[in-house]
């Protein structure tokens, strides 16, 4: 295995160029309404709680950074899902500079597409000595249908990271430096950071290959690349150590249920499904599959693969990516394949973990790789014109398999509407946004989360991966609001503002709602304020 060339700024600006056109045109509209609009779902407005939590928390309170404000009074309530702390700090400097709170959001969504291809360039570009090979490996790696299914989960867009990571891998082998066994280290921490999903599963398929690419090494080139893996390894832990607070909610919370498991792990059948919205073959598939479970990697990529790899004997890297696109398929099938089963009952760090068929990421990026050394099976022997001939209709046709129609966009506030600013004015005090309803889960919550961002007041509301035992239990006690046992619970809760919002409540029993909690139980009424959509009453409780 031998890693050519050296670092080409001019090329690498270009190849960025390249992306950052191709990513405006995949996703449009997305760049007209940059700064105002967003996919419609529940979890862009997770994302920008997480994003402005972490900056107001770096600016407020460094101390209790992962004590988020949501579900009062929990604590730690970051870690109920993934941090995002890379994602997070990359962003605080843009909060702090007053840009729009969805323009943060939407460049922070959009930047690790474009750097995820850039990425795959280069390790495919020093794998093989084509350009060509890395354009094509980066369509693939930045357009998959999956990237779509998952657009409004930023964490699941952030795979830059991991294209490095090997590129580290094989130069730390090759050259045996310390240097690059730290940066493949470095770039898995970085990984792990980003998004705990990938950075475990990073964490698993890259010692994969990197043990078999040591294989049959001479005595003293393998001891050099040990050692200098070791070192990477130590670092990688050492920026693990950030998320020490995930495993005191670990022990408390306990592993996902193997129920979970089953719901979101990938089928065989899943790698034949594309997304409904998919130009070419959305209609095809319009019925099959579900969300998490359409991971069709495009046929232009895998016939190019398989033509590279019957085409001409492949190098020994190649064969090692054709194993690791089968454990990572083989993973992906969560309890009905053979390797995750293995470590979930016995490596306890997996049991936290829920969609294994995000693991589809990581197929197409083995399968990208694949593309990149068929595509140099095939035009190795021909003219320059040939090659780029074949490079363009080539990425024509994979840009042609993973169009989507425009994406559907909604607009998000920037700016909070008029209840949310007097809260922010308020003394500090717990807020409680009624109605919450149990059924059907998250109800409007998500919502209230990202608002609270407007007044950081504490809230007993909230959304994440997991949800508090006290969450739910209050959910059922308030259900009757207003009677008895919800006044009982919210008091307990320590609750200062009680926030009604009428919109949620039939038309003709609104007004008997206020004066219940208004008369019945004496509580002052401090105002009526829109909330962005219509009245919201707020009463102090105490």
């Amino acid at each position: 295995m031998k890693v050519i060339g050296r670092y080409d700024r001019r090329e690498t600006l270009a190849v960025t160029l390249l992306f950052i056109l191709l990513t405006v045109l995949m996703t449009w509209p997305q760049v007209r309404v940059l700064a105002t609009h967003a996919r419609e779902h529940q979890d862009v407005f997770f994302n920008l709680w997480r994003l402005k939590w972490i900056a107001h928390a770096l600016d407020a309170s460094p101390a209790h950074f992962f004590d988020g404000n949501i579900f009062y009074p929990e604590p730690r309530t970051l870690t109920l899902s993934d941090a995002m702390l890379v994602e997070g700090l990359i962003g605080a400097p843009l909060f702090w500079m007053g840009l729009p709170s969805v323009l943060v959001h939407n460049l922070l969504l959009l930047a690790p597409i474009v750097a995820s291809a850039v990425g795959i360039f280069v390790l495919v570009r020093d794998l093989t000595g084509s350009r060509g090979a890395g354009v094509l490996a980066g369509i693939v790696f930045a357009f998959v249908p999956y990237r779509y299914e998952h657009y409004m989960h930023m964490e699941l867009q952030w795979t830059l990271w991991t294209p490095w990571a090997f590129w580290a891998m094989h130069r730390t082998i090759e050259t045996g430096r310390r240097r690059y066994g730290v940066l493949t280290g470095v770039f898995i921490g970085l990984q792990m950071l980003s998004s705990i999903y990938y950075g475990l599963f990073l964490a698993t398929l890259l010692p994969l290959c990197g043990v078999l690419l040591l294989l049959g090494q001479p005595w003293a080139q393998l001891r050099r690349s040990i050692a200098a893996f070791a070192a990477g390894a130590v670092v990688t832990m050492a920026i693990c150590t950030v998320y020490a607070p995930y495993l005191v909610t670990k022990d408390e919370r306990g592993g996902r249920p193997e129920s979970e498991l089953v719901t979101f792990s990938a089928r065989p059948s899943s790698y034949l499904v594309s997304t409904p919205d998919n130009v070419l073959w959305g209609k095809s598939f319009a019925s099959r599959g579900r969300l998490e479970r359409r991971l069709f990697p495009g046929l232009t990529a895998i016939l190019i693969a398989m033509i590279g790899l019957l085409l001409r004997p492949p190098p020994r890297a190649a064969l090692v990516y054709l194993v690791a696109l089968a454990v990572a398929f083989d993973m992906s099938l969560g309890l009905s394949g053979h390797i995750y089963r293995f470590l979930y009952y016995y490596v306890p760090v997996y049991q936290g973990l829920r969609a294994l068929a995000r693991l589809g990421i990581f197929v197409a990026f083995f399968l990208a790789i694949l593309a990149g050394y068929g595509y140099v099976a095939v035009a190795r022997d021909l003219a320059r014109p040939w090659r780029g001939a074949i490079v363009c209709a080539l990425a024509l046709l994979m840009l042609a398999e993973y169009r989507v129609r425009p994406l559907a966009l909604i607009p998000y506030m920037n700016q909070p509407p008029p209840l949310y600013a007097w809260l922010k004015q308020q003394p500090r005090g717990v807020v409680a946004e009624l109605p919450m309803r149990g059924e059907p889960l998250p109800g409007a919550d998500p919502v209230y989360s990202y608002l609270s961002t407007f007044h950081w007041q504490p809230i007993v509301n909230g959304y994440s991966g997991f949800y508090p035992d006290s969450y739910l239990s209050r959910l059922d006690a308030v259900s009757g609001f207003p009677d008895e046992e919800s006044m009982r619970r919210l008091r307990m809760d320590g609750v200062r503002y009680i926030v009604i919002h009428l919109r949620e409540y039939p038309a003709e029993s609104r007004e008997s709602i206020v004066n219940v909690v208004r008369n019945g139980y004496g509580l002052a009424e401090l105002g009526r304020f829109s909330d962005g959509q219509d009245d919201a009453v707020v009463f102090a409780l105490r």
